[in-house]
């Protein structure tokens, strides 16, 4: 097995566990990969080694080849850069999902080490956010892949929202679609509650052209100032957002790096175009 796919496991194991990842709870690591590019059927095999069965029949159910390549990347991705953290052989990791679907850690090191993750994938593009101690939700989207719809705003917005893109030029009404519902998809995805959670139910607002404000209606029971939020694009056609549970008065320092699993990774500096 171990040779099968052109890789030495024994060797990718020893290194996995003796090049343990400092993360810091005033840390987030948002990892990035172009699944596009990986198209090695040697990585594939090598990922297809480390996926638990209910991954691999999980796989084999996507129609598309460019799905079940981007479903084994992303899980690769995940057990390889979780690995990094926790002295846990890749293929080790075991997840289970929470009422809502959101996926969780349930090794016991890693729930020792407070370690939780976020994922989110689009044409192309995964986004695999890690920190330790404190709720984390992202998201990423394809802002050229398709049309933005103000009936599809009408719908999932808020009110002040649909206004306020209303009153967007219409040249830039696109983009500031996908900036509501990237940071709309990160928040409810840090609350671990997806769409059960009413999108018209919270707001946001844009105080200058690098801020941005959450507004919170009492029946979600939460509290704005709760959460911090990040936006940047990881190429032209993408925007990605992030949202973070405050756990100090410290803003945390976000680090983003871009891997290609079980082959090589690189730190990547990104402007980021909006900050709370």
């Amino acid at each position: 097995m171990s040779h099968a796919s052109g890789f030495d496991f024994a060797k990718l194991q020893r290194n996995w566990t003796n090049s343990v990842l400092p993360l810091t709870p005033a840390e987030i690591h948002v990892w990035l990969a172009y699944y596009d590019e990986i198209s090695e059927e040697r990585l594939h095999l090598a990922y297809r080694e480390l996926l638990s069965r209910a991954e691999k029949e999980q796989e084999q159910r996507y129609y598309f080849s460019r799905d079940r390549r981007r479903y084994l990347i992303t899980r690769a991705l995940v057990r390889t850069v979780l690995s990094r953290y926790v002295s846990i052989y890749p293929q080790e990791w075991v997840f289970a999902v929470n009422a809502y679907g959101r996926p969780g850690i349930v090794n016991p090191q890693a729930k020792e080490a407070c370690l939780s993750f976020n994922i989110a994938h689009t044409h192309s593009v995964i986004v695999l956010g890690v920190t330790k101690g404190r709720a984390l939700g992202v998201d990423v989207e394809n802002i050229r892949a398709r049309e933005m719809s103000m009936d599809i705003a009408g719908r999932y917005f808020a009110p002040q929202e649909v206004a306020a893109l209303a009153l967007t030029p219409s040249h830039l009404r696109q983009y500031r679609f996908f900036e509501y519902w990237t940071f709309k998809e990160s928040y409810i995805k840090a609350r671990g509650m997806g769409l059960a959670l009413p999108l018209d139910k919270f707001s946001f607002h844009y105080p200058n052209d690098h801020a941005v404000k959450i507004a919170i209606d009492a029946e979600l029971a939460d509290d704005p100032a709760r959460w911090q939020f990040w936006q940047f694009q990881p190429a032209p056609e993408y925007l990605a957002a992030i949202c973070a549970e405050r756990v100090a008065s410290q803003s945390p320092s976000v680090i983003v790096r871009q891997a290609i699993p079980m082959l090589g990774e690189k730190e990547s500096v990104f402007r980021f175009l909006r900050v709370s």
